[in-house]
């Protein structure tokens, strides 16, 4: 049932066949961990099927090895009328032990669709705990970073000679 579930958690076993030539998890692996467990978390919360509309503020901080158990956590911590913005986490450690550390952190943007693909309403989610008042206060406060850095990014792009062959 929509709108009851908010956070989601995948567990599994860093694989050989996630490694990169440096020996560490690939950082692609972790992105794509990322988007399965926000597109996850997003379709529990709305019930409908979503897509990725934004990823950003990756921060890579430790390394994942081959053979850690890696527990990705997304949680919705903003609402808005068709999209949902979720804090994910990606913690790691030695499957033998109870401790995990920290290895990657972002923000994802997911956008609810109908069967046409066109955006379609979610459930609000209101925060009631200090700390989820924070998280929705930080994803409103990221949401006007991006309006900035997009009008940015486009005055680049406008700003690009056109490539015509002559």
């Amino acid at each position: 049932m929509a709108g009851l579930e908010r956070q989601l958690t995948l567990r599994f076993l860093a694989e050989p066949a996630d490694v990169n030539f440096g020996g560490k998890v690939h950082g692609g692996a972790v992105m794509k961990w990322i988007d399965l467990a926000g597109y996850a978390c997003a379709a529990g919360w709305s019930g409908k099927y979503c897509i990725t509309a934004y990823a950003g503020g990756i921060r890579f901080v430790k390394p994942i090895h081959v053979g850690n158990i890696v527990e990705v956590t997304a949680k919705v911590i903003y609402t808005g009328r068709t999209s949902m913005h979720l804090g994910v986490d990606v913690k790691a450690g030695d499957p033998k032990d109870q401790d995990r550390h920290l290895t990657t952190h972002c923000v994802l943007v997911m956008v609810a669709v109908d069967d046409e693909g066109q955006p379609t309403e979610v459930p609000d989610w209101k925060p009631e705990l200090p700390a989820d008042i924070e998280l929705r206060e930080s994803a409103i406060r990221l949401m006007e970073m991006r309006k900035k850095i997009g009008a940015e990014m486009q005055a680049h792009v406008d700003l690009q000679p056109s490539l015509q062959v002559p």
